[in-house]
Parts: C-alpha cells; structure tokens; sequence
C-alpha cells in the first residue's frame, strides 16, 4: 500500500496523523480500527490511546512502531520483519503465528527475545 492510500483511509476515519520526518505517525485518541486493509506502508507508528485492530494483515513492513496504549490484533499476520517493535499497553494477538495472544507482560518487563 501506498502511503497516500493508507492516508486516504486514515482521512475515511477521520483518524488523526501527522507527518514527522517519513514517518506517519498515526495520533488519534482512541481505538484504531483498520481491519480490511491488507497491507500498510512502511514506517507507520501508531501512537493512540486505544487498541488496534489491524486482524486482516498477513505481513507488516519494517519500521512500524506501536506505541498505542491497548491491545494489537494482528490475526492473520504471517511474518514479522526486523525492525518492527511492540511498544504498546496490551497485549497482541498473532493467531496465525503462535496461535494466539502475546502477552504484553513480556514487553513491559524489558522482554528481549525475538518472536
């Protein structure tokens, strides 16, 4: 996806971003729904209030951040390159890859491992 198309869906939400460098940091104060996209460009960081449903993703670009303050579903999700970080105040549900929830937990605690 582009990153004019993944803005164009952002504005169909009126959900807030802004552009910081080649960064779309995605602003908005609560949960972030984007289930039927398929793909997002890369060097997205999501940083609202909420959870993230992304559940339709097979794969994620390198360089998405989330910094979002509640639960990641990514479902579907089958890769996960490097340089893509968990940050995030939930925990994360990658079905497709462990067979359910990661949980945050790890993440809080300094969890250093590799997924």
């Amino acid at each position: 996806m582009t990153r004019e198309k993944f803005i164009e869906a952002l504005d169909r939400k009126s959900y807030s971003y802004e552009i910081v460098g080649d960064k779309i940091v995605v602003n908005h104060r609560t949960y972030i729904h984007l289930n039927p996209l398929e793909t997002i460009p890369p060097d997205v960081e999501f940083r609202n209030g909420g959870a993230i449903d992304l559940g339709s993703l097979e794969t994620l670009p390198p360089g998405v951040v989330f910094r979002n303050g509640g639960d990641i579903n990514l479902r579907s999700l089958k890769t996960i390159p490097p340089g893509v970080e968990f940050r995030n105040g939930g925990d994360v549900n990658l079905e497709s890859l462990i067979g359910g929830w990661f949980n945050s937990g790890w993440f809080s605690s300094g969890w250093k491992g590799k997924i």
